[in-house]
This record gives C-alpha cells, structure tokens and sequence, in this order.
C-alpha cells in the first residue's frame, strides 16, 4: 500500500511512518494540513492517516478537499479528540475509521490492512504461466518455489503483473514504489528489474518484463 500520514507531531510522525515502512508499505509524512492536500493532489494513496488538529489546515480542511475525488483514499482518523461528536463529524466528512491517541501499533496496523479488505470479494490471484502472486500474502511462486525477494522487488513485480498491457516509465515505477522523502534517484529501477529478472530465470520465468526502448518496461497481456 502506498499511505500517507497526515500528522503535525514530528515523534509520532516519525514513528508512525517507521512502523508502517517496516510492515512493507511506501509511505510520505506531511506535517500540516497544506502539505497533506499538496501530496494527495500529486501522488494516488491507498489509505490516509489523518490527525484533526493540524496547523494551515486542520483534517477536517482535509477530508473536505477529498469527498468529491473519484480515487478518494481510504481514510483513517487518529485523534486524541474522542467525543463522540467528532467521530460522528468526521465520520460524516467521509472519513472510513477513527482510532483515539495513544494506540498500539499493532491495532493501527489490522485497521489498515480491514481498511484494504472493505468492499472486496475473493482474493485475487495474479499469474504469468506457472508464476503465481499473491497480493493479499504479498508472495510470489514458481509452482511450490517461493522466491526469495526483496519488499522493493515483489512490489514491482506485483505492479507490472497487475496491469499488464501497460508500459511504466522508469519515473512512474518509482513514483510507485518510493516516498517522495526518497534519496535514491529513479536509476534504481534499472537495478530493481535486472535482480528481479535474474531470480525469476533462475525460478525458470524467462522473458517476463520486456523493456521497451524510450518508453520503459512492461509485462506483455
């Protein structure tokens, strides 16, 4: 998932984005409010964090900004204001949960991950011959071979199957799979697909990604 949090604390931020990056997300930290819709205007989120009381624009600013957009994002609030008014208020704002400061991680987590799961059916498998990935387990196999990769590395193999057909400029695969803090350049994917490439023809999945000159990679429907 590609999340954003939405949090003027610089610890809880901090925090906050550490334990999500761990768990296997890509995540941006904005501070305040006008950052927040300034990320959300640039890039597509899965799920939003979002704490109400926010300098420049509260959350309420925020959850305004996202009711009329047809790819809105998931939201889950984190408040220390529990009344029962705001949750009703937020809650009517569009936002999809509300967690009251402190929380344990661990329940952040499984609300994300039931955030994810709403409004979907059975799982959906994605395969190319005998590969088969499995986005929910975040797994990839060559029949009863799991492979052996790295977070960045099945992430990308996860976005080229699921939209086979289309070509992904460099920049667009790491626009994807990196946080706008990133240091790396978009060099990288160049990297990412020669590894990815490499285990799966030693999984014997050859000719996988195809590179289209100028334009970028692609995993042919």
């Amino acid at each position: 998932m590609r999340i954003l949090i939405a949090e003027d604390s610089p610890t809880l931020g901090r925090d906050l984005r550490d334990a999500l990056v761990r768990d296997g997300h890509v995540v941006d930290l904005a501070t305040d409010g006008e950052q927040a819709m300034h990320f959300l205007a640039s890039f597509s989120y899965d799920v939003v964090t979002l704490d109400l009381m926010m300098p420049r624009a509260d959350g309420w600013a925020v959850l305004r900004s996202l009711r009329d957009r047809p790819d809105r994002p998931r939201v889950l609030v984190l408040s220390a204001r529990g009344q029962v008014e705001d949750r009703v208020d937020v809650l009517n704002l569009g936002a999809d949960d509300f967690m009251v400061k402190p929380f344990a991680y661990a329940e952040l987590l499984a609300r994300l991950h039931a955030l994810m799961r709403r409004g979907e059916s059975a799982p959906v498998l994605l395969q190319a011959g005998r590969l088969v990935v499995d986005p929910r387990a975040r797994t990839a196999c060559v029949g009863d071979t799991l492979l052996p990769l790295s977070p960045k590395e099945y992430a990308l193999l996860e976005m080229l199957l699921a939209h086979r057909g289309r070509v992904f400029s460099r920049a667009a695969l790491f626009e994807g799979l990196y946080d706008a803090r990133s240091e790396a350049s978009d060099k990288v994917i160049e990297v990412l697909v020669s590894t990815l490439r490499t285990k799966l023809a030693q999984a014997g999945v050859e000719q996988l990604i195809e590179t289209r000159r100028g334009f970028g990679y692609v995993v042919a429907a």
